[in-house]
């Protein structure tokens, strides 16, 4: 028998139950189709994480002031003061790893604008900081080197500053009160909205040159942080290992001398939650690939049956010819035309399933090419493994025992 007619025939015996053939798919249906919902929530969930990665900035290393310890008493982080900016500056020139650094000092103040005010965040960073954090502009300029070496009175200002005090009105060229002093807004920022990595709302600063806030608002000479870009994500581990080196050395700290910095990259934390949804989706996948196993046994129970009902066309077809292969094959394709007609309707109920979560639920998903064509094999091989054994116990049927069968 041609394959064509092994086919033909595998369709026909399959007709003839309907009901019984459409429950004896459901259970591939639902294992096919919860794999690649599961597939898909999870590799939009990764990319998701990807977007966050690359939002927080350009291969970004943050550098801040460390603990000291005073008599036995350990002072916390950034109770440190000798991070410098001759400290970025030698980061700068002599470490090949590192393409920008910002010096960066931190504090809190009122911003008053007319009759409205805000506490927020005052950073202050170096010319290089927007391009380091992949910060655009929605209006005005950045600042540049002359400011921070004048100390120039301008800032840059978030979405949720700009809201509050300005409302609908265009904020760049005003000039706002910081710590009852003039500044004067050059740019307003684009929303970046919640950090991936520390969960703070990112538009709620003011960015000012370092050494306005040094000098005019926090009366300090050192600073407090850097922003650091390596040249490319693989050397990250490198540049993190030189710049504790440099530090170290500059610091004059000795070898059993704890870091008086912290270093720490935000894209650990996000590849962190990246490998906790990897998990996660390899989890609910082995729970979803159950119910294909669950659908694979429901074929071998409904083929076992079908062999016993057709002992005596099994016996029949023997009798005029056929061969114990051409009855394998034949029930071989029927498992397996279960299954793949069970694996086509199960793609299309994954496909489904995975734009009502994300429709529902607000959660990104992605379906893979790979994910299908993967679950549609599976399926098959399901389908051949749990169909292998009804159709080898009717092959080896003896032909006079099932033409006597009744």
């Amino acid at each position: 028998m041609n394959p064509r007619e092994v086919l033909r025939i595998a369709m026909r015996s399959l007709a003839r139950n309907k009901m019984r053939t459409a429950l004896t798919m459901l259970g591939i249906v639902i294992g096919v189709g919860a794999v690649i919902c599961t597939v898909a929530i999870g590799e939009g969930a990764s990319d998701q994480v990807q977007q966050q990665i690359a939002a927080l900035g350009d291969n970004l290393i943050y550098i801040n002031a460390g603990s000291i310890n005073q008599m036995g008493v350990h002072l916390g982080s950034a109770a440190t003061k000798t991070l410098t900016v001759d400290d970025s500056k030698a980061i700068q020139e002599n470490i090949s790893t590192v393409s920008r650094v910002s010096p960066g000092v931190n504090s809190g103040v009122q911003v008053v604008y007319q009759n409205q005010n805000w506490f927020t965040r005052a950073s202050g960073v170096g010319p290089d900081y927007l391009q380091i954090r992949h910060w655009p502009l929605v209006r005005g300029t950045a600042f540049g080197q002359h400011d921070v070496d004048t100390a120039a009175d301008v800032c840059l200002m978030g979405q949720t500053v700009a809201a509050n005090l300005f409302g609908n009105e265009d904020p760049v060229g005003k000039t706002i009160r910081v710590s009852n002093l003039p500044f004067q807004v050059i740019g307003l920022l684009t929303s970046k909205g919640q950090s991936a990595a520390f969960g703070n709302d990112e538009d709620d600063t003011l960015i000012m040159p370092y050494s306005t806030v040094q000098k005019k608002i926090s009366g300090i000479s050192w600073i407090q942080n850097m922003a650091v870009s390596a040249v490319s994500q693989d050397v990250m581990d490198a540049a993190q290992k030189q710049i504790e080196a440099l530090l170290r050395q500059r610091h004059h700290l000795r070898s059993d001398a704890d870091d008086d910095f912290i270093i720490r990259s935000p894209s650990d934390l996000a590849q962190a939650r990246e490998a906790t949804v990897r998990v996660m989706e390899l989890l609910l996948g082995a729970i979803a690939s159950v119910s294909l196993v669950v659908g694979g046994i429901g074929i071998m129970n409904i083929m076992l049956v079908s062999v016993t009902e057709r002992t005596r066309e099994i016996g029949v077809r023997i009798a005029v010819g056929a061969t114990e292969l051409d009855v394998q094959r034949q029930f071989l394709s029927e498992a397996v035309v279960l299954s793949m007609f069970g694996g086509a309707i199960g793609v299309v109920f994954g496909f489904v399933a995975a734009n009502l979560v994300s429709t529902a639920l607000q959660w990104p998903t992605t379906i893979p090419l790979s994910a299908v064509g993967i679950a549609v094999a599976f399926s098959a091989i399901v389908g051949v493994t749990f169909g292998y054994y009804p159709a080898k116990k009717a092959a080896s049927l003896d032909p006079i025992e099932a033409l006597r069968y009744e």
